[in-house]
């Protein structure tokens, strides 16, 4: 696994986990380093910070976009994978579109249920098709 693609999974972990606690990802990345236990990868603390810096966006664009679906009702992985998508979508300046639809596809697959990876592919899909009006 690549060097990028561990540090998603990574930043998924922390989200989810933090999701799970109620707490601030950063907190809990923060509470992660304090215990010797934070990533390795630094694009895995860029990822977590990205996501919680743009949360009220990327939850408004979700929200859009995820027809059908509340993000309450999302499994909370698919909800915290589209989280990183987006992210990478619409603030990552070194990611291609097509890595980041990839990379959420890949951790969906691997970690989510039979239906997931079709609606991620199809939210994070539309989002890129409308990419130029959401930043």
């Amino acid at each position: 696994m690549a060097a990028r693609s561990k540090a998603r999974k990574r930043a998924l972990d922390v989200l989810y986990a933090s999701e799970l606690r109620g707490e601030s990802p950063v907190d809990a990345l923060e509470r992660a380093v304090a215990e010797g236990e934070g990533p390795t990868n630094e694009y895995t603390t860029v990822l977590v910070r990205g996501v919680e810096e743009h949360r009220a966006r990327i939850d408004e664009v979700l929200a859009s976009y995820s027809e059908g679906w509340t993000l309450e009702r999302m499994p909370a992985v698919d909800r915290n994978v589209l989280r990183l998508g987006v992210w990478e979508l619409l603030w990552s300046g070194d990611v291609p579109d097509a890595v980041a639809v990839s990379e959420a596809m890949a951790l969906v697959q691997e970690l989510s249920t039979d239906e997931s990876p079709h609606f991620v592919n199809g939210v994070l899909g539309a989002i890129v098709r409308n990419k130029a009006s959401l930043v």
